[in-house]
């Protein structure tokens, strides 16, 4: 029987990449899916292609948010998956010296204000039945330093917090709402393409990028989906407040054998 039979999931940034894995991958758990996202073509193509539901959604808006409540009241499983970089518009700087105010505020609207508004609006449609499931993906980066991108990496270690707050907030309310994060590294989805490229030495560019990671290769989107599965599943029931990583074993330290 499919895990996930009749539960109802909204998984956020799912027209592509990895949130597209998860809502397909809960779809064929048996899922009643809502894909959301702000690529509205994409993400109706998205919903289409697994018989699920679309609806327009902009994770940092309080209005959007209140419409999802008001749409769908019943909700099982809430994946906080959209997000930003910082560098969708270009080469912009993003290092602890040189950063704009503007540009640091714009990363944490992005992905710690969407994950907060995500996570509130899950526990106002949850707590009636006084279950469910909040994942909360942040990134490999929310757990090691990164100077090139201080405020993703800032806003992805503070979703892990919240990710606990929240857990620890639905348990003393007597609730069995739970709330884990996924931390993947290097994933392949379409943000990597333009580093990537195409050309004879695309394999080679690709073994570069993922040259320090121990099992020496990308992640794929479906490794993630797999782990929301888990995670949204009546399985994990004694699971909550935590954070799983997915990065190829890159935290673990390095594979080269001591000099």
């Amino acid at each position: 029987m499919p895990t996930l039979q009749n539960k109802t999931a909204l998984v956020t940034g799912a027209a592509r990449g990895i949130g597209a894995a998860i809502a397909k991958a809960f779809a064929d758990e048996g899922a009643n899916v809502i894909v959301t996202d702000i690529r509205d073509e994409d993400g109706q193509a998205t919903a289409a292609a697994i018989g699920a539901t679309y609806h327009r959604l902009d994770i940092r808006s309080e209005a959007d948010w209140a419409q999802i409540r008001d749409a769908h009241p019943g909700l099982d499983i809430l994946v906080n998956n959209a997000g930003m970089t910082g560098f969708e518009t270009g080469n912009l700087v993003h290092d602890p010296e040189n950063a704009s105010l503007e540009a640091w505020r714009g990363v944490h609207a992005g992905n710690l204000d969407g994950t907060f508004l995500g996570c509130r609006a899950a526990i106002a449609m949850m707590k009636d039945t006084g279950t469910g499931s909040i994942i909360n993906i942040s990134s490999r980066s929310g757990l090691v330093g990164i100077p090139g991108a201080a405020a993703y990496a800032s806003s992805k270690a503070a979703i892990i917090n919240h990710t606990r707050t929240v857990a620890l907030y639905c348990a003393q309310q007597g609730w069995k709402i739970r709330c884990n994060a996924i931390a993947p590294a290097a994933i392949l989805t379409p943000i990597w393409e333009p580093m990537i490229g195409e050309g004879p030495d695309r394999e080679e560019r690709m073994a570069a990028l993922v040259a320090d990671t121990p099992l020496k290769r990308f992640g794929q989107p479906d490794e993630v989906a797999a782990l929301a599965v888990m995670l949204a599943g009546d399985g994990a029931t004694y699971m909550t407040g935590e954070t799983l990583t997915l990065d190829g074993g890159l935290l673990a330290g390095s594979a080269v054998s001591p000099g």
